[in-house]
């Protein structure tokens, strides 16, 4: 097989756009309509979608599978990969199907602790980190070796590679620390968790323009829409590393119709990251909401997007 030109995701980015991502949830079933429908209402809104790997350590259709179906439907897939549920042969094995089937991006994590999830008994495996397995991608990329320094004959995978960081995160200082090392390994991109507190989120960006990270590597800023004061609360308290100022859990409180006031908030926040140096885009998780990023991006002035 030749080797894939690069993804859109990275062609924009390296052009300059102000890139806009979005998620996908796969179902905790084996029916491909699911992604289909949500693929549809994504395409045209969205330059990539993340596909999540069996997010809150729940046992849905695999991201893998669910890569596939979207790419299908037009819409270009963000493959997670988690090392939760896989050793580094198996890490490696599916990264080299995935890209044989099409997928050019890859975002390497740790995965949610499998005690929160549908089967508690299970065994993490956690052979490696995420910031292992991103210069796993990396060696496999541009090395063209596996881990365990073999060579790849012919076709090496040319993934864009991404990371996820959590601004603020304690402590902050080990946190830059840890970002930066999955930098120097090989994230061309970083996804943050969601951002609700714009100044704060100003505060970390200049720490990070600081350290130069953003000169080598492309920041897309983590929105998550709110539905209810309720859920802004329960973020506030208990999702570590999310900070929800109480001006906004007022607004929602207040609001006559709090689904349209979650969506004000966040197309107001798409127009303020726009103005921080270093924000190349946001990666909006819209969970179990996919229809409200047509209304967003539309709003905030980011449709149509770049061909």
């Amino acid at each position: 097989m030749a080797v894939m030109e690069e993804s859109n995701l990275e062609r924009l980015l390296k052009e300059g756009h102000f890139v806009v991502t979005a998620e996908i949830g796969p179902p905790k079933n084996a029916d491909a309509r699911v992604l289909r429908n949500k693929a549809g209402l994504l395409k045209g809104f969205c330059d990539a979608a993340n596909i999540t790997d069996n997010q809150t350590a729940v046992v849905r259709l695999s991201s893998f599978a669910s890569s596939v179906h979207i790419l299908h439907e037009g819409v270009e897939p963000i493959l997670q990969m988690t090392v939760r549920d896989r050793n580094r042969i198996a890490l490696q094995s599916d990264l080299l199907g995935a890209y044989s089937l099409g997928i050019k991006n890859v975002v390497c994590m740790s995965g949610d602790h499998q005690v929160i999830g549908n089967h508690p008994e299970s065994k993490g495996v956690y052979d490696i980190d995420s910031t292992q397995l991103i210069k796993a991608v990396w060696d496999m990329k541009c090395n063209k070796k596996f881990m365990n320094g073999e060579a790849i004959e012919d076709a090496a995978p040319n993934y864009f590679i991404g990371a996820v960081a959590s601004p603020f995160l304690e402590p902050e200082e080990l946190n830059l620390l840890r970002l930066e090392k999955k930098i120097s390994e090989g994230a061309g991109f970083v996804q943050t968790q969601c951002i609700y507190d714009m100044k704060l989120f100003e505060q970390w960006m200049a720490k990070v323009r600081g350290l130069g990270l953003h000169e080598h590597c492309f920041i897309l800023a983590g929105l998550m829409p709110l539905k209810s004061h309720k859920v802004a609360r329960y973020m506030q308290s208990n999702v570590p590393g999310v900070k929800v100022p109480e001006t906004i859990i007022r607004r929602m409180e207040r609001a006559e119709d709090p689904l349209k006031e979650g969506i004000r908030i966040v197309i107001e926040q798409v127009n303020w990251l726009k103005t921080i140096d270093g924000v190349s885009g946001v990666h909006i998780m819209a969970v179990n909401w996919e229809e409200v990023i047509q209304e967003i991006v539309t709003a905030a002035g980011l449709y149509p997007r770049p061909d």
